[in-house]
């Protein structure tokens, strides 16, 4: 890891992968990430991959001069320390969802949590990333795109996701 990323728009996320080559995503980031979070921890590699999902705008810096303002800034460091941390709960309730919740809550969570990093109700998303990022097979998120559009939450088209009842989709989501 050379680069740290400070994203201003678009999404990333954070990809757990196991030896055989099995994918999940662990975390989901956006326009509050510094990417990759090892960096902050002094780290120079990372057990993760990191993708861009949405086309991204941000700013980079080189490791070595994230480095010198966190060793120059106990204020920088602690506000970034913050952010791991925030990372780590998310990844800690990502694995929750995905051990105890059905696939559609998961999926009204992800929509959630991508809508609060993006501008608008318009996500651009695949059946099939979403089936990455949920871990389960793409009929399986085609089902759960259709439970959220029946129930008026969604409006679900090739390529897109629009929110249409972000109240609705939380109620729908509950503690997912």
């Amino acid at each position: 890891m050379k680069t740290a990323w400070f994203l201003e728009s678009g999404i990333g996320s954070v990809i757990a992968v196991s030896p055989e080559g099995n994918r999940v995503e662990a975390a989901v980031f956006g326009r509050d990430a510094v990417a990759p979070a090892p960096l902050l921890l002094g780290a120079d590699r990372s057990p993760y991959q990191m993708i861009v999902q949405i086309a991204v705008h941000g700013h980079s810096l080189p490791a070595a001069a994230l480095e010198a303002a966190l060793d120059a800034s106990p204020g920088i460091r602690r506000l970034l320390g913050r952010y791991v941390q925030t990372l780590n709960t998310h990844s800690a309730y990502t694995a929750l969802s995905n051990a105890i919740h059905q696939v559609d809550e998961r999926c009204a969570r992800w929509l959630l949590m991508v809508h609060d990093c993006v501008d608008g109700v318009d996500i651009p998303i695949t059946h099939e990333f979403l089936s990455l990022m949920l871990a389960v097979r793409r009929p399986s998120v085609t089902t759960a795109l259709h439970v959220l559009e029946g129930n008026g939450l969604i409006r679900a088209e090739r390529g897109w996701v629009t929110i249409r009842d972000r109240a609705g989709l939380e109620d729908f989501a509950g503690d997912a």
